[in-house]
């Protein structure tokens, strides 16, 4: 597998196509599913990056833009940054690639835990509520943690299916990223979730 080398001269890297792993069934993901809190330092691979991508808001129907998880009146307003050591990047689904947003690492920001400092890779699901047309606000912080739960459970799938470890959480400094993200006012974190290999036995 190929290592998730980044261009930080081109500040953008296309991620190799997406893949899931061979007969693998919702039952064992379902069976598998679970949260963890420890991580190996490891670096993950492109193409399993890709595919993990993929699966938490990637598109699946090409003709329609659809995507692999439900949005609210498909606004799709949630943007997925991947923190890793080298960078933070910004998902773009429809060219399957990875923006560079800032060659910080940032992953000691993406949470209060000790643990998301030394993983190789912290997802920070974005949205911008700017999509979301006149609803109430109170609709507003709904709709939106309730779509970036639906993306949080698409990693668990995938990471249950893929050997990986994850967690998502939502004790983050959500003032301080935003700031480190160069976010607009308009964009506000949800969710953030690690991800890595397990950690091995003590």
């Amino acid at each position: 597998m190929s290592t998730l080398a980044l261009d930080l001269e081109t500040d953008s890297f296309v991620l190799p196509p997406a893949r899931l792993p061979d007969r693998a069934t919702l039952a064992q993901a379902l069976r598998s599913r679970a949260s963890a809190r420890a991580f190996a330092p490891d670096p993950l691979p492109a193409d399993l990056v890709s595919g993990l991508l993929w699966a938490a808001f990637g598109i699946n129907r090409p003709a329609t833009g659809g995507r692999t998880a439900p949005s609210a009146h498909d606004w799709q307003e949630t943007t997925v940054y991947a923190v890793l050591a080298q960078g933070c990047y910004r998902y773009e689904p429809r060219e399957h690639r990875l923006v560079l947003v800032t060659a910080q690492d940032l992953r000691a920001a993406t949470g209060v835990q000790d643990f998301v400092a030394g993983a190789p890779l912290n997802l920070v699901y974005v949205a911008d509520l700017d999509r979301l047309g006149s609803i109430p606000a109170e609709e507003r912080s709904f709709l939106v943690g309730a779509d970036a739960g639906c993306i949080a459970q698409n990693v668990y799938l995938f990471c249950a299916i893929s050997g990986l470890a994850t967690v998502v959480r939502g004790l983050v400094d959500r003032r301080q990223l935003a700031r480190q993200l160069g976010l607009r006012t308009s964009q506000r974190i949800t969710l953030a979730q690690t991800v890595g290999w397990p950690a091995a036995a003590p």
